[in-house]
């Protein structure tokens, strides 16, 4: 395979860092609010430019672009930091131009093309993370409705989403990757309660989402009753086929190698690039961010040839967050004790970075299923080798 970008792939790249550099990083300044709000204003441009959601068919409010189109995208919008569409985009709705009825696709669709409402994600629960089938969180038909109960863990962006996509269990007897359903939830309907996790890196992203007697009308689930966990991998596999996570490591691999050639970057009067040691950690950095970027690449080169990256949705997002977390670890090493530093007259600014870069790299191996889920499913769908 040729990852060549063709005249107007290249010229289409540079417009997209164009559209960053005005209407992202000029924006970004204490002056224009919080970054909530700044995040919202920025999308409503994207949905305005028609780039929130380019790849989806135009009938359903998409641009009808290309997948390489939308990986350019995501990719330069990762590499500065710039929101995309949120779940919304890059996974509720391809969910539901695949598996939602004609009225689900007319009432969500223009919603999340137009950048009108956010999504969160509820699958891990306190016992069903990397074993998501085992699942407990029932959901019990009354009429015209289902009653659901329990609780997730590791809700991302609960506390600002409008609605959740959420798994429960329907059929308590049936084989546990039978008789799941997927519904779509509304984030104010009464019985949700929320309750924030405190993270080791000072923030607190993710929530803990209790469900008390919850009623959601039942023409709100994605696909067929019970079969719900068919459902969600089509999401997983959105959720783990983009290039961000590698794409998430080009940024700061860029900073530490600039930081890394500057006098005294060592702190003691020396380059790190001067140190054997160092030089050849940014070496194998430089060249793992090579091979990551050609597995997202492949994803991205499957889906435009009709085909469904499964094994490859998982090799990318393993290789991409396991890159991360080793280069998270080399700068913090090459900072030496002063790479525990989150701040202080004694830390630099790049230093400082990989100090929190290192408590957050901690969850890209779990999130989105983990790397020994990922290992599984290459090796049972990818080389074809027995279950344990």
């Amino acid at each position: 395979m040729d990852f060549a970008w063709t005249p107007e792939q290249s010229d289409f790249r540079a417009r997209v860092r164009a559209f960053i550099d005005e209407h992202w990083r000029a924006a970004s300044t204490p002056a224009e609010g919080t970054r909530s709000e700044r995040v919202k204003q920025y999308q409503a441009r994207l949905a305005e430019h028609g780039w929130l959601t380019m790849a989806w068919p135009k009938e359903y409010g998409g641009g009808g672009a290309s997948y390489f189109e939308q990986m350019i995208f995501s990719e330069e919008s990762t590499h500065a930091s710039a929101p995309g569409g949120g779940q919304g985009a890059d996974r509720v709705g391809p969910t539901l131009i695949i598996h939602g009825s004609e009225e689900q696709k007319r009432e969500h669709l223009p919603a999340i093309a137009a950048a009108k409402v956010e999504w969160c994600q509820g699958y891990s629960e306190p016992g069903a993370g990397s074993d998501l089938a085992s699942l407990q969180t029932r959901a019990v038909r009354d009429g015209d409705e289902f009653i659901i109960n329990d609780q997730k863990i590791w809700t991302s962006g609960a506390q600002s989403a409008d609605w959740i996509h959420v798994l429960t269990r329907t059929d308590p007897d049936a084989p546990k990757h039978r008789g799941i359903s997927y519904f779509m939830v509304r984030m104010d309907t009464p019985g949700i309660a929320l309750r924030p996790i405190q993270q080791m890196n000072g923030a607190a992203g993710f929530t803990e989402t209790f469900f008390e007697d919850v009623r959601v009308p039942a023409r709100n689930m994605i696909g067929e009753e019970n079969r719900g966990w068919y459902v969600s991998t089509t999401a997983l596999d959105f959720e783990r086929s983009g290039i961000g996570r590698i794409a998430g490591a080009v940024s700061p691999f860029q900073r530490l190698l600039e930081h890394a050639r500057q006098p005294d970057s060592a702190g003691d009067g020396r380059r790190i690039v001067d140190s054997p040691t160092d030089r050849l950690a940014l070496a194998d950095t430089a060249t793992e961010v090579e091979v990551g970027q050609l597995l997202g690449y492949r994803v991205t080169w499957m889906q435009s040839r009709g085909l469904v990256p499964n094994q490859e949705a998982s090799m990318s997002k393993m290789f991409g967050s396991e890159t991360q977390q080793r280069l998270a670890r080399r700068g913090v090493n090459m900072f030496g004790l002063r790479g525990a530093l989150s701040a202080g007259p004694q830390q630099s600014e790049v230093g400082a970075e990989f100090a929190t870069y290192y408590l957050s790299s901690v969850a890209l191996t779990i999130a989105a299923g983990t790397s020994e889920i990922q290992r599984n499913i290459i090796a049972t769908r990818g080389l074809g080798l027995p279950r344990g």
